[in-house]
This record gives structure tokens, sequence and C-alpha cells, in this order.
């Protein structure tokens, strides 16, 4: 099995968010990665092979397309013009927001018991704020703020009609949301995939 020791440390940057936002318990937000997949890896098997079969594309498919978008982000890291940051902002939030919303995170969530971690993760993934940021960006209406620091969109508020109502998410915000994406998807989706070998 894996071992999330290097993911859970890099989570531990955000482990208070992770306590106050989405009411994980200190001890589990500091062993984020290892916690999520100690839970999956729990679940069953006929829970993990229900999990296994929400897409057409495979589990496998998808945990590579999340590592060919590690790489690109290496690379993105190590070339920082405006031109690169900028395709960086748009893979990177398409992945983490778009692609894992609907092929993942709701599959995942309708699989595992209410009040886990993973569902809590799960649940907070597809929530406002980031569910009216995941709408906003996926349908085009989005841009940066004036002086980059985050990004402002519109999208359609709960209880507000169909009104679109401007948001902004400091660059600080959208990094938690990210780094909460990405650490819920890889060890759910490596541990599937170590549980059927």
């Amino acid at each position: 099995m894996t071992d999330w020791s290097t993911v859970d440390q890099q989570m531990r940057t955000w482990a208070s968010r992770i306590t106050d936002d989405l009411a994980i318990d200190v001890a589990d937000a500091v062993h984020l990665a290892s916690v999520i997949s100690r839970e999956v890896a729990a679940a069953g098997d006929t829970t993990r092979d229900a999990m296994r079969a929400v897409s057409p594309v495979s589990v496998e498919q998808r945990l590579d397309e999340l590592r060919a978008f590690q790489l690109w982000m290496d690379i993105a890291h190590a070339q920082p013009h405006p031109a690169v940051v900028r395709a960086q902002v748009l893979t990177q939030n398409y992945i983490c927001f778009v692609y894992l919303k609907e092929t993942w995170f709701d599959a995942l969530k309708a699989h595992m018991p209410a009040g886990c971690v993973t569902a809590k993760c799960c649940d907070f993934l597809l929530a406002d704020p980031v569910r009216r940021f995941r709408n906003g960006f996926a349908h085009g209406n989005w841009s940066y703020l004036p002086d980059f620091s985050g990004l402002e969109y519109w999208a359609r508020e709960k209880g507000f009609g169909l009104t679109e109502r401007r948001t902004v998410v400091a660059q600080l915000d959208l990094s938690f949301w990210q780094a909460l994406s990405r650490c819920t998807a890889y060890a759910s989706m490596q541990t599937l995939i170590e549980s059927a070998a």
C-alpha cells in the first residue's frame, strides 16, 4: 500500500482550514490522505467495486490523468512565464473542480458513510462556495482580479433565482480548495487500484 506520509505532510499546511471548514478532528486533519485511504480500503469489496464502476473511464485512466496533470504542474512551476501561469490556472481549475466533480466526488460521496472524513471532504468540495466557483468557471464566467490576487466569477446562488452574482475568491482560498480536491482524489483512487490488485 502507498505511504501517504508525504501527502499528509503537504496537507498539514491546511490543517486549521480542514478542522475549521470541514469539521474534521485535528488528529485526522494532519493525516488526511492516510485517513481517506484507510476509509476507502475499509469500505468493503462491494462498495469498492461500485466506486470503480461509476464511469466508463476506469479509475486507472483517471489516476493516469491526475499524474500527467501533476507533471504539467511541475513544468509550470519551473517556468513562471505569464502565459504558462495562465495555462496552469485553466488546467488546475478544470481538473480540480470540473473533471473530478461529477466523475469522482459525487460517486465517492454516494458510496462512503455519511460523516466519515472522506464524505466530509466530498461534501465540502460539492457545496457552496466551491460549487458556485465550479459553475462559474465551467461556464466561462470568470476573470482575474486586477492585481491577480484571486479570481472573480459569476454564478447562480441558491435562493436567488436565475441571477448570476459576482463573487471573489482569494488565491489562498482557491489554493486550499485545489489541495483538498487533489488529496481526496489521489488517496481514494490509488487505494481503489491497490485494493483491486
